[in-house]
């Protein structure tokens, strides 16, 4: 059984705060205790940005293709005929 999508945001939310406490308790901790409070700092940046910001990317890209968002031809014309639709639009609401 896979988890809920809530569940999975739940835990990413805890894995960020967590990593967002260590980084401000080694801000927090005394000159005295440099070498420990870099330790604290360190580990809760490579927790933000190698452990919760991927299971992030994965998370939210699951079920999407690929192939919507890369700027090839076939998606330069559609981003131009959607200005376009959007400029009669406009100009239709302004007069």
């Amino acid at each position: 059984m896979r988890p809920s999508r809530a569940t999975l945001r739940t835990v990413l939310l805890l894995l960020f705060i967590g990593s967002l406490g260590l980084i401000v308790f080694g801000f927090t901790l005394p000159d005295e205790r440099s070498a420990e409070a870099n330790k604290y700092i360190g580990s809760g940046t490579v927790a933000i940005f190698l452990v919760t910001m991927p299971l992030f990317l994965l998370l939210e890209s699951r079920n999407k293709r690929i192939k919507d968002y890369l700027l090839n031809e076939e998606n330069i014309l559609k981003m131009r005929e959607n200005e376009a639709k959007k400029r009669k639009k406009s100009q239709k609401l302004t007069k």
